[in-house]
């Protein structure tokens, strides 16, 4: 189990986002939730990564290519109805989908996860260095039992 770390944005786009009539916000239950597998070359960014896109146009092409058991975007979680229970708000995905490698297999480094109905990113899990998986090797993330995240108030 990784933990993963929140980006900074997030809790503005939970709350609807920065401005009036704000498109980037996420509707935890209704909207399509994703992970994506991210290079070495990534560089997460908690104050300037706000969106999907942008950790492409601001880092470079740093998702893992598609192909060879990889697909761009990455694969699909199910959320879970958050839960309360003293004074923490917990939110909870399924594990994604795994990823199996075929051909000359791939590399990455990081696991991204996003709003895809939006393009809101909520947070990443570094694995401290390269993984790389060979031909048939999977690739499985498993989300920690406490939840993706939590939030607590006082």
């Amino acid at each position: 189990m990784a933990t993963m770390t929140m980006f900074a944005n997030l809790p503005i786009s939970l709350m609807g986002g920065p401005t009036a009539g704000e498109t980037l916000k996420i509707d935890w239950l209704s909207d399509t939730l994703k992970c994506a597998l991210y290079t070495a070359a990534f560089s997460p960014s908690q104050t300037l990564d706000k969106v999907y896109a942008g950790t492409l146009a601001g880092s470079g092409s740093v998702e893992v290519a598609n192909g060879l058991g990889y697909t761009t975007g990455g694969n699909s979680t199910t959320p879970q109805t958050p839960t309360l229970a003293s004074k923490t708000c917990t939110f909870d995905v399924a594990d994604p989908t795994a990823w199996t490698a075929s051909g000359a297999g791939f590399a990455l480094r990081y696991a991204v996860f996003y709003d895809s109905t939006t393009t809101v990113l909520l947070g990443y899990i570094d694995y401290g260095s390269t993984l790389t998986l060979a031909a048939a090797a999977t690739l499985t993330i498993t989300i920690d039992a406490a939840g993706l995240f939590t939030v607590t108030v006082p």
